[in-house]
């Protein structure tokens, strides 16, 4: 049997810090979800900070009935279970934006073909309504 070198080249860091992160939250108990989908936040870099911690009290408005999580280490809201949508931030994967992404469970459906993942450089009231907008349509149906 060969032996074979093992590939460095795979992964980031980043995201190999993702999926530990993964592995901690799929053995953590259930606890009080939204505490620590708020220590995350409040651990983000200032830019980051401002947009995450905005876009949760948004989603929370819009969908009162999504539970938050911690998803890959990032906020996430959840409906019986499922997750509907998270917030990457820019520093996660150190892109330049952040962003807000729907899972399959999103009902966002629109022809054979649409958006599941939106950049966020900044909030304004007009991307807050648009985000209000996205996610009344993720839980509609």
């Amino acid at each position: 049997m060969a032996v074979t070198k093992k590939n460095t080249t795979g992964f980031s860091d980043a995201e190999r810090g993702a999926m530990k992160e993964r592995n901690r939250e799929l053995k953590a108990g259930k606890g009080d979800t939204e505490a620590e989908v708020l220590a995350k936040i409040e651990g983000m870099p200032d830019a980051d900070r401002a947009i995450a911690g905005r876009l949760h009290e948004v989603i929370k408005a819009a969908a009162p009935e999504l539970t938050p999580k911690t998803w890959y280490g990032m906020p996430a809201y959840y409906r019986d279970g499922k997750m509907i949508c998270f917030v990457q931030a820019a520093s996660k994967f150190k892109a330049r934006f952040g962003m807000l992404g729907f899972s399959d469970q999103a009902n966002l459906d629109d022809g054979d073909m649409w958006p599941a993942y939106y950049a966020v450089a900044a909030l304004s009231p007009e991307v807050e309504a648009r985000v209000t907008a996205l996610v009344r349509q993720a839980v509609s149906g």
